[in-house]
């Protein structure tokens, strides 16, 4: 069977495509090689999507599977080891030696944020380690944070972090940030903010939830004890798209370029969510890209795009 959309990657921009797409009556497949969500399953509290008055990720990410399901759209649990996008019908190929066959392809693959790998993070994942201020700040009010990265994200998101925390420790494993100059001179301006210059995280500790970090000295390799509430990791994230490098065209960082209408270079191949060079990489934003993405397709399809 070759199905009209195939949408490799089941997080909030996939199920999105998947509703749109299976809505208009297209012949839809979400192929996901765990269970649909994605990175919204990490999240213990959703508090900023529309009309989702708080809960659990995973609760939210399964109400969209059901309601794309209700439309008629199928998923399948797979993993994809490689795709051929550049003809005319797309191919996936799994690990199980199937070939799942389409005339377009959404590309909703995500990105992962990078980990320090060090013990105690992947432990306290939801219990105060996180990798998004935007999403997690509200629940850290007057609590102790640590942040820890020097680029852009991390000095801007640790301004932000100052509405709701009583205390802001960056920590950077150099003498000077690589952010912009203005927006480093708000964070060194802003009092609820210290800065641990030549500083590495070396473990995250706790009982229940975080309680600490242990800090070490990159020159002198002393180390110390500081006690916080919550860690926000912001050293970058990696795009998934090493699986279609070569045949769509990437940013410099990885990230899929497209246009408005979520189109790649190749046509019949759009892309949707986190894995897409955006400004902005949210819950919301990944839905719209999904929509868009699945209009895109529709129109693709009947040949008017």
């Amino acid at each position: 069977m070759s199905y009209d959309v195939i949408i490799l990657g089941g997080g909030p921009a996939g199920l999105t495509a998947g509703i749109y797409a299976s809505r208009a009556r297209l012949s839809t497949l979400l192929v996901e090689k765990a269970f649909p969500g994605g990175q919204l399953t990490m999240c213990e509290n959703v508090e900023n999507f529309p009309g989702y008055l708080g809960g659990p990720g995973m609760k939210l990410a399964e109400t969209m599977r059901e309601q794309a399901e209700r439309f008629g759209m199928e998923s399948r649990i797979a993993e994809v080891e490689r795709v051929d996008l550049l003809g005319v019908e797309k191919v996936l190929y799994t690990a199980d030696k199937e070939e799942i066959r389409g005339k377009t392809v959404i590309l909703s693959l995500g990105a992962k944020p990078k980990r320090l790998g060090v013990p105690g993070e992947r432990e306290f994942i939801g219990r105060g380690v996180s990798y998004c201020a935007v999403c997690d700040g509200a629940f850290f009010k007057d609590k102790r944070l640590a942040v820890v990265g020097g680029g852009d994200t991390a000095v801007e998101d640790s301004v932000f972090l100052t509405r709701y925390a009583s205390s802001v420790h960056i920590v950077h494993r150099r003498d000077k940030f690589r952010a912009q100059r203005i927006i480093q001179e708000r964070a060194l301006a802003n009092p609820v903010i210290t800065v641990c210059w030549n500083s590495v995280v070396r473990e995250i500790g706790g009982t229940d939830k975080v309680e600490h970090v242990i800090l070490e000295d990159v020159f002198t390799r002393d180390q110390t004890l500081l006690s916080v509430d919550g860690v926000f990791i912001l050293i970058g994230a990696e795009p998934n798209t090493k699986m279609v490098d070569g045949q769509v065209k990437l940013d410099e960082m990885g990230y899929i370029l497209t246009d408005e209408h979520m189109r790649t270079n190749v046509p019949g191949v759009f892309a949707a969510g986190d894995v897409r060079h955006k400004p902005l990489r949210q819950i919301i934003t990944a839905c719209a890209d999904g929509a868009v993405a699945a209009a895109a397709a529709e129109k693709y399809i009947e040949g008017s795009l």
